[in-house]
């Protein structure tokens, strides 16, 4: 399943940004999205988690979360 992931903190890596989806189980990819001129983070992600229980469980648990003093929105990707 195709994850969205965003108002993300612009600093965020994909490192971390992962780490917050293997709490709830196996990640596919995980990919933040850059602006092609600064190369820098539109504040949003996407992250792929094959299991569809698990991915359900990482939308539910993390939608809403503060990370890094911000709230972050989780929702299914269409």
């Amino acid at each position: 399943m195709n994850i969205a992931i965003l108002n993300l903190h612009r600093d965020i890596d994909k490192d971390e940004l992962e780490k917050l989806f293997t709490s709830y189980g196996k990640v596919e990819s995980c990919e933040i999205v850059l602006d092609k001129n600064k190369g820098t983070s539109k504040g949003f992600a996407f992250v792929v988690m094959n299991d569809e229980a698990e991915a359900n469980e990482a939308i539910l648990g993390l939608h809403g979360k503060t990370v890094r003093n911000q709230k972050i929105r989780v929702k299914l990707s269409s």
